[in-house]
């Protein structure tokens, strides 16, 4: 029997990267393997695609109205969607109020006391934004992720946000078994996209598993709470996705420790693309309302 890969998708909020790991567990799923999503966002958009559902009822708070998490049956806090996908978010606090990262710890803690991690081939953890300290990095500090894919563009910050992840990988990699699986580019449109982000995975060690192109019809399937690989399975976009789970299938075993790289490496990069050539010097550090003026 195969054993159970543990990966998680990380990566900058906003880039796309709750929609990039559940039309690629969809994909898997396709291809017969049984599926665990373990959502550790707050905002518990990690499994809505596969549920078709706004936001799953969380741990924390199915908790918190049984009184405690040891109240609870597996079956209170899991539900099954697409392909027979497993289902789980962790939740959080009330914004502003305590640390959102104890309810990763709780829920792993649970699900693994309570045999959800049995009988399936994937466990994936959706974590929130860039963030690699404290409860967020629950999955990579406790040796539970093995394989780490950073969703991510080519727009800098996004670029920025995949180097400060891999920090975070390197910290834990040497205690534990945790390693990065490669990049994965959600095209921004960016200018020299696919060459920057093939350019920054060789930096950091690793290599660019897929570059998934743009394209409306993962909107249409988001307004539907669907993933692509639902709606449009007939689809070019289906195919991408489909794509990007066949690399990570065969992927097993191929992580690295990665080597980030310091911010003016980063700046260096995007100058040997010629992205920031174009930048004024004489314009840096001036104010919107001057620049207007100018």
């Amino acid at each position: 029997m195969a054993s159970l890969r543990q990966i998680a998708f990380y990566g900058k909020g906003g880039i796309g990267k709750s929609t990039t790991s559940q039309n690629t567990l969809a994909a898997l799923a396709e291809m017969g393997q049984k599926i665990l999503i373990v959502g550790c966002d707050p905002k518990a958009d990690s499994t809505r695609l596969i549920l078709h559902a706004k936001a799953q009822d969380t741990i924390l708070s199915l908790a918190a109205e049984a009184g405690s998490v040891e109240d609870l049956e597996i079956e209170d806090v899991m539900k099954i969607g697409f392909r027979d996908i497993r289902c789980v978010e962790s939740g959080g606090p009330e914004p502003g109020v305590g640390c959102a990262g104890r309810g990763v710890i709780t829920s792993i803690n649970f699900l693994e006391e309570n045999g959800a991690y049995e009988g399936v081939d994937y466990v994936s953890y959706d974590v929130l934004g860039d963030v690699v300290c404290g409860g967020f990095a629950m999955p990579i500090r406790e040796n539970k992720a093995q394989e780490i894919y950073i969703v991510m563009s080519g727009e800098m910050m996004a670029m920025y946000a995949a180097n400060n992840i891999s920090k975070g990988i390197l910290k834990y990699a040497n205690s534990g078994g945790v390693r990065l699986g490669g990049l994965v580019c959600n095209e921004r449109k960016t200018d020299k996209e696919l060459e920057l982000a093939d350019s920054l995975a060789k930096k950091l060690g690793t290599r660019l598993i897929h570059f998934v192109p743009r394209d409306n019809i993962v909107q249409h399937a988001e307004l539907r709470r669907m993933t692509v690989i639902e709606y449009a399975p007939d689809s070019a976009q289906a195919d991408q996705y489909r794509q990007l789970a066949t690399k990570v299938h065969a992927n097993a075993g191929n992580g690295v420790i990665p080597t980030p790289i310091t911010m003016d490496e980063l700046e260096d990069l995007l100058m040997e693309h010629g992205i920031m050539q174009s930048i004024d010097e004489s314009q840096v550090g001036k104010t919107a309302a001057e620049l207007a003026v100018a």
